[in-house]
This record gives C-alpha cells, structure tokens and sequence, in this order.
C-alpha cells in the first residue's frame, strides 16, 4: 500500500489587523487572499450589504464587484482598495482613506465621503451623483470625466 501526500493550498492566520483592534483572519488560496474581517467574508463580489466596519483595516483588499450598499465603513483604511465595480451607494465612508483606490465604475451615489481621503484614487467611470463630498480630500485623483484633480 502506497501513501500519498496531498498539500491542500489554505493557510489560516488570526490575530489582530494592523491598526485595529478587531479580529481579523486571513485565507490564503492560490490567486487570492480573503480576509475575514469581524465575520465578514472580504473577496471580490462579497456581499456587504449594511455591513458594520466601522475602522477597519482593508488596506489593498480586493473587492472587485462588491455590493457594499449602505455599508459603514466611518474611518476605514481602504488604501490602495480595489473596489472597481462595487457598489457603494449610500455607504458610510466618512473619513475613510481611500488612497490610491481603485473605484473605476463604482457606485458612490449618495455615499457619505465627508473628511475622506481619497488622494490619488482612481474614480474614472465612477458615479457619484448626491454625494456628500464636504472636506474630501481629492488631490491627484482621476474623477469620472478622466481629468485629475490638481
């Protein structure tokens, strides 16, 4: 009788995400990495639908296509954040870090973006009709038309 190892490609890590004190853990797959941030499922698609992440740490996660409507996200760090396609339609991102994001064609409309940081995000294609904007930092960042903010 012959053994076989089979290497399965999981790897969990908890702890505690940089910057925040909530529990955070990390799956990591072949082409991807997940992030289960306070029992909330971070990948591309997700459905966050009013979820509570209220300052969390989301630095660089994919969330590509994610319904995140009327999540909270009230001083979340989303640098660096793929979140084309996602819809954020009256979230709360006031005094997120957005970064550098990437939110080419999503859906900001009506989304609270007071105080947030959003220096060098990528928003070509984006909606942001009704938005409240009121101390958004908006420096180098490309709006919807294409042209970059001075």
């Amino acid at each position: 009788m012959r053994l076989r190892w089979v290497l399965l490609p999981l790897v969990l890590v908890t702890g505690c995400g940089q910057g925040t004190t909530s529990p955070t853990t990390t799956v990591a797959r072949p082409s991807t990495t997940v992030l289960i941030v306070r029992g909330y499922t971070i990948e591309p698609g997700a459905n966050l639908q009013g979820a509570d992440l209220v300052n969390a740490n989301l630095r660089g996660a994919n969330l590509y296509g994610a319904n995140l409507r009327d999540a909270v996200l009230f001083g979340a760090t989303l640098t660096g954040a793929n979140l084309r396609g996602a819809n954020l339609r009256g979230a709360n991102l006031s005094y997120a870090s957005l970064g550098y994001a990437d939110l080419k064609d999503a859906d900001l409309s009506y989304a609270n973006l007071q105080g947030a940081n959003l220096s060098g995000a990528f928003l070509f294609g984006a909606n942001y009709g009704g938005a409240y904007l009121r101390g958004a930092n908006l420096t180098g960042a490309t709006m919807p038309d294409g042209t970059i903010r001075p």
